[in-house]
């Protein structure tokens, strides 16, 4: 089993990634932290704890940053997306589990130094959390075997910007720091996400098994899917971003990735734009291409 810490700031395609990562046997998961981002860093972690209480899962969760990593800048502006809750509206109560006592960078340092040369970690938020933990903690960036982050649009326009994916575009310094630390990365960006579907047809399916825990998913994921009908009319589902990360943690081999220097742009109209080229060090493995038949068939085998 591959040992994880799973970063999130979870809105919809969060709690599907969620899912698919506590069903895969594949991986441990040592414990999930969270971000602000498509809500606020409160809102994120109970949301989370929702999710596991949902598929009946008990794993760690620490709350992390609530600003982001240079600016002090307290961004959540996802909630149109992913409904005022960060779960398409449907959250009726809070999680009778707490968090757990502790600041998730720290949990991460920890972590790392118990057992170094084994911890993947999978971002699919901001990368705030692990900015403060390498800043704090330098020392670790040897012991991390390595980074999957959903984030970044290197070939590709934007999704909040026509320049800057949403992730990124958060907490630009906190991405550049950690992409120009020497980390293994491996960006799962737009280039890659964008080619994903998951069809509206599956929710039907989803629900015709009964389970509370897919009807939970299901009516989150509609209210995901209607919004992305109303930016890209016709397209009959939702592209499964934050799930895609996942899966090339499970299997590098749903993606085939360039090696760049990846750098973040800080100011002006295009903050937040991933720059690839192939000329300085270090290298950032850049996912190019995904097999997204495949991977959907996986994920849809999983996920409830």
């Amino acid at each position: 089993m591959k040992p994880i810490i799973f970063d999130v700031d979870t809105g919809i395609d969060d709690a599907l990634a969620m899912a698919y990562a506590l069903n895969s046997p594949e991986l441990e998961l040592l414990g999930f932290t969270t971000c602000f981002g498509n809500v606020s860093v409160e809102e994120a972690t109970r949301n989370t704890l929702v999710v596991l209480e949902k598929v009946g899962k008990r794993i760690p969760v620490y709350q992390g940053a609530e600003q982001t990593f240079r600016r002090g800048e307290k961004k959540h502006s996802a909630k149109h997306v992913h409904g005022e809750d960060g779960l398409g509206n449907t959250l009726k109560s809070d999680p009778i589990v707490k968090a757990e006592i502790g600041f998730a960078p720290d949990f991460i340092i920890e972590q790392v130094k118990n057992r170094p040369e084994e911890i993947t970690i999978i971002s699919v938020g901001p990368l705030t959390n692990l900015a403060l933990a390498i800043e704090k903690a330098p020392e670790i960036l040897p012991l991390i075997k390595e980074v999957v982050i959903m984030g970044g649009a290197v070939n590709v326009p934007g999704n909040v910007t026509p320049y800057s994916e949403a992730n990124i575009k958060s907490d630009p310094d906190a991405a550049d720091y950690v992409f120009s630390s020497g980390l293994r990365v491996t960006i799962v960006g737009l280039d890659v996400t964008m080619k994903t579907l998951l069809p509206v047809s599956k929710l039907g399916e989803w629900r015709a098994t009964g389970l509370e825990s897919a009807h939970f998913f299901a009516d989150i994921t509609k209210f995901y899917m209607d919004k992305y009908e109303a930016f890209y009319p016709g397209i009959g589902g939702c592209a499964l971003h934050d799930p895609l990360a996942v899966g090339v943690a499970i299997d590098s081999s749903f993606v085939e990735t360039e090696a760049m220097n990846v750098k973040v742009v800080l100011e002006g109209e295009e903050v937040g734009r991933t720059v690839g080229n192939f000329v300085a060090e270090p290298k950032i493995h850049v996912c190019t291409k995904v097999e997204a038949d495949r991977f959907l068939d996986h994920f849809l085998s999983r996920v409830i």
